[in-house]
Order: structure tokens, then sequence, then C-alpha cells
């Protein structure tokens, strides 16, 4: 995994939307969508909003828009990977915008099942989820086996590089 630059263009916006739940301060989310980024060698710059919910909205976004009943643990909405428009009522200003990568949606009830199923803690698992999120976000998926493999072996290296156990190891 190649170093991440100090002042690298990354913004990561997190919401939470869930009640109940301690989670990470928002530094860390930015170090998990940057290594997610960089592992995959992209640059470490762009926006992120990780989008922490219930299980009602995230059943509600996975019927909307995946045709799937019932909650699922993380979304991946990716962005046009264009800058947005910058500035005040249209108008374009001189700040540099970084394109959106995209959106990722969190279920924290699922997750903290999840987390206790496998016998991870759930900060290792919101890592998981935000670097398999993130991997989408720019174009991964696992829809054949050749797919699947290929994302899998990356998510466990940067799993490895973030200080995380195999996230894969006892759940297949």
């Amino acid at each position: 995994m190649s170093a991440l630059r100090a002042n690298t263009p990354l913004y990561v916006d997190v919401q939470v939307a869930a009640d109940g739940y301690e989670v990470p301060a928002d530094a860390q989310w930015r170090v998990w969508v940057a290594a997610a980024l960089s592992a995959a060698d992209r640059a470490v710059s762009g926006a992120v909003t990780v989008r922490l919910v219930d299980t009602d909205e995230s059943a509600a976004l996975n019927e909307s828009y995946r045709h799937k009943p019932g909650p699922t643990n993380v979304l991946a909405f990716s962005g046009p990977g264009e800058p947005p428009v910058a500035g005040v009522n249209g108008t374009q200003d001189d700040m540099s915008v970084e394109p959106e990568l995209g959106d990722l949606v969190i279920c924290l009830p699922l997750a903290g099942r999840e987390a206790a199923g496998q016998g991870k803690s759930l900060l290792a698992h919101l890592a998981h989820l935000v670097v398999h999120g993130t991997l989408h976000l720019i174009g991964y998926d696992h829809g054949n086996e050749d797919d699947a493999g290929r994302m899998e072996s990356l998510e466990i290296r940067i799993m490895d590089g973030l200080g995380f156990a195999n996230p894969y190891a006892g759940t297949k």
C-alpha cells in the first residue's frame, strides 16, 4: 500500500442518523476511505459522505435502490466522479473542488449484530464496511467469482495495513 500524503484533498462527511451508538471520530473514517483509495492505486482525493443509519432507513433505501427487502450492512452510491459546482448561486469561485466519489450508507444496528456474530469489534467491522463500500464507489464489484476473489484479496490487504485481521476469516 502506498503511503498517504499528509495534505491530500480528501473530504469525508460523516452523518449520524442512528441514535444510541458510539461511533469513531470523523478523522478515522477518512483514514479508512483513504486506505482503500490508496491501495486501489487511486488518487486519495474527492468527497465521500458516510451516513450511519438505523434499520428502517437502510431497509427503505435497499428496497428503493436494490429492490431487496430488509436492511443491508452497507450501500454504496457512486457519485459522478466530476467536481461539483462550487460557489454561491451557481457561480464558480476560485476554490478547488474535488470530485464527488459518492455516498456510503451503513446500517449501524445491523453492523453491530454482524460484528458480534462474527466475534469482531464494531470498529473492525465498520472499517471493513467502509473499505468494501469505497471500493464499490470506484468500480470494484463481486458479481462473479473472479471479481469477488480480486476484491476480497484487496480488502484483506487493506485491512491488514490498517492493523485489522482478515475480515473474511471464519465467515465462509
